[in-house]
């Protein structure tokens, strides 16, 4: 009934289980009969009916592929035609050239009996400090050109402003300084004087004119003002029938112009 232990048996136990470590996949002995197989009978190899297709004939595939899309005839496009210009609108005849816009520059602004100097507006208060370096910088540059300037300064005498005023044709408001007229006519501000000079032009414009006197005036010492004779410069007259009254010889500062190196008011 049972072998005896020194024979071996030719019947080979195959392991179900892909795990190296279990050895059966039943708890009892009574399913050994089902694991144990013939040793005899070969295992039959699964044949694939799927062929998978060759590199090369890949490769074949893709190269035709290219020469067909390479000898296949591209089509022209087709040129748009170019628009037509759009024909200009014909002035109307009831319109004259009169109520079109006037596109020229402004006429020059003259200044009467100054066409053989340069006539100076400007400030000596420091009161605004980019008017008072505007008016410092043009009459630095004037002055090197060494001609006859008519140096004009609003705070010394008010009347400076309205005769300025009148030539601008402004009966109001603000005036910018400092404003330069040579050869009797209105040049520009401090901005145009720079301009003109940098590019050589202001040179120009001076040329002709009469050459300024050397030294400083040696009645107003340069300042082209000097003190009443008749108020002494309290622009103040005392009258014994009436009281003291202002005087009509002098300016609101008590001064008059210098008679030695002021021009005359135009």
């Amino acid at each position: 009934m049972w072998r005896p232990r020194g024979t071996k048996s030719t019947v080979r136990i195959h392991r179900t289980s892909s795990s190296p470590t279990s050895l059966f996949s039943c708890s009892s002995f009574k399913d050994i009969p089902e694991l144990c197989t013939n040793e005899d009978e070969p295992s039959q190899p699964t044949v694939s009916t799927h062929k998978k297709p060759s590199v090369f004939h890949r490769v074949r595939l893709a190269n035709s592929l290219l020469r067909a899309w390479s000898t296949r005839p591209t089509e022209p496009l087709e040129s748009k035609p170019a628009p037509e210009p759009e024909p200009e609108p014909e002035p109307s005849p009831n319109v004259s050239i009169s109520d079109q816009p006037d596109t020229q520059s402004e006429p020059p602004i003259p200044l009467p009996g100054a066409e053989k100097r340069v006539v100076v507006y400007f400030t000596s208060l420091r009161v605004v400090r980019r008017t008072f370096e505007d008016c410092t910088a043009v009459r630095s540059i004037l002055r090197g050109f060494r001609v006859s300037i008519d140096e004009r300064d609003l705070s010394m005498d008010s009347a400076f402003l309205t005769e300025l005023q009148q030539i601008l044709g402004q009966s109001q408001g603000k005036v910018t300084l400092p404003r330069v007229f040579i050869g009797g006519r209105y040049v520009g501000g401090a901005e145009e004087i720079k301009q003109l000079h940098e590019i050589g032009e202001l040179k120009k414009l001076v040329e002709g004119l009469p050459p300024a006197e050397p030294g400083v005036c040696e009645v107003c010492g340069g300042y082209r003002f000097i003190l009443c004779d008749e108020c002494h410069g309290s622009h103040k007259l005392f009258v014994e029938k009436s009281g003291f009254k202002s005087c009509t010889a002098c300016n609101e500062n008590g001064l008059i112009r210098c008679p030695s190196c002021s021009s005359a008011p135009l």
